[in-house]
């Protein structure tokens, strides 16, 4: 039997770990011939865009160097199946089947976030109606943390510690000069807002900022703002406030009102606008960054516990489809915080896709711009271990296939 894999969504630090997590199981499993990597996504699959991984991997130090590569290095889509349903769809879905058949693929891993997850539903609920004996299992990934069931999602950590480092060198940044000062960084979360929340573990290194944290899930009120900042001014020189950019704030026309194929919105701009208002309703120095894609795309101050964790369940998976699972997504069990233990498991795919896990209220303290020490224990082991990066020329290599 051959199988294929893909990637899906917005990239990561730790989804090509995941792909060598599938690549390396199956050439411990000796009924698996050709392992497949799909281009683009379920795109791929459609187009008959397949390349042999066996020919693009050749070498132990390949897979090493692979797993230090950020970002999809199949490439990645955010395309959407229609349910079967709708008009036309059935002729995609058998074509998508006829490409699987095609190359003998019995088994396809889709490596991605709630979206992705869609598809494996879809596309393995469409299997077993035709009788096909293809599996579909889902391997997570998104730094948004935000996929219901698992304890957390490969790429989470590393995103985290890529925040928490460079949060902190903005702390001491904003410190140099005498001036009073304000600093809003703005970090991605559209509806979840993990990635800002996990700044607190900052504290564990003894720092006080961020002074403020905001999310998502809790009520944003710009006056409560400029009340915090005026507060937090009385007792530190330099304020810093974390925001999540998907907190809801209906001054300055943030919001382009441009929705992506799964009609969600496209969010930018929240640390300007708030930048904007403390500038004209304080008057103190301020500034707003916005840390961006690099929150996603860097790896050189991965997390080694994300990298290892992402490469295991993508071995997980290959282990479960080839004991017949099918419509499941591998997710994690965490069995305690420390020592920090965790199992991998599979977990009916319906119960992930299309859906969301929001930070817990509960560790959002009350006056709803901070997270409790609760929040702490979490995030703290996702960000452990350094990974030792090859280098050339005083730069990190990345492997390419193409």
């Amino acid at each position: 039997m051959n199988i294929a894999a893909a990637q899906s969504g917005g990239p990561t630090c730790a989804i090509n770990a995941s792909l060598v997590g599938v690549f390396s199981e199956a050439l411990k499993t000796p009924q698996i011939d050709a392992v497949f990597g799909s281009i683009n996504g379920i795109e791929g699959i459609i187009n008959d865009d397949l390349v042999d991984l066996k020919r693009m991997i050749r070498t132990n130090e390949d897979m090493e160097l692979l797993k230090q590569t950020p970002s999809t290095i199949l490439g990645s889509c955010r395309y959407k199946l229609p349910d079967i349903e709708t008009d036309g769809a059935e002729e995609l879905y058998q074509k998508i089947i006829a490409c699987l058949d095609r190359h003998r693929i019995e088994a396809f891993f889709y490596i991605g976030g709630n979206d992705s997850m869609d598809t494996v539903e879809k596309l393995s609920e469409y299997a077993l109606n035709i009788g096909s004996r293809i599996r579909f299992v889902g391997i997570p990934k998104t730094i948004d943390n935000d996929l219901p069931v698992t304890d957390h999602t490969p790429g989470f950590g590393s995103a985290a510690k890529y925040v928490n480092v460079t949060v902190q060198e903005i702390i001491r940044d904003s410190s140099v000069y005498s001036i009073d000062s304000v600093t809003i960084i703005e970090i991605m979360g559209r509806h979840a807002g993990w990635l800002a929340a996990s700044t607190c573990v900052l504290r564990t290194n003894d720092e006080t900022a961020p002074h403020l944290i905001y999310l998502p899930e809790s009520d944003f009120d710009a006056d409560r703002f400029l009340e915090d900042v005026r507060a937090e001014r009385a007792k530190h020189k330099a304020v810093i406030a974390v925001v999540s950019e998907g907190i809801e704030l209906e001054a300055g026309g943030m919001r382009s009102g441009m929705v992506d194929n799964f009609g969600h919105k496209y969010l930018s701009g929240v640390g300007n606008v708030l930048e904007n208002l403390v500038r004209e309703e304080i008057g103190c120095k301020v500034r707003s960054i916005e840390l961006n894609v690099m929150q996603r795309c860097s790896s050189h101050i991965c997390s080694a516990v994300d990298i290892s964790e992402a490469e295991r369940i993508g071995a997980a998976a290959v282990r479960a489809a080839m004991e017949g699972k099918t419509g499941v997504t591998m997710v994690f069990r965490r069995l305690s915080d420390k020592p920090y233990v965790v199992t991998i498991e599979p977990a009916d795919t319906s119960l992930l896709a299309n859906k969301e896990k929001l930070f817990p209220k509960e560790w959002i303290t009350a006056s709803k711009n901070q997270v409790s020490d609760e929040a702490v224990k979490y995030f703290l082991p996702l960000i452990m271990g350094e990974v030792n990066i090859a280098m050339k020329n005083g730069l990190p290599l990345h492997f390419k296939i193409r």
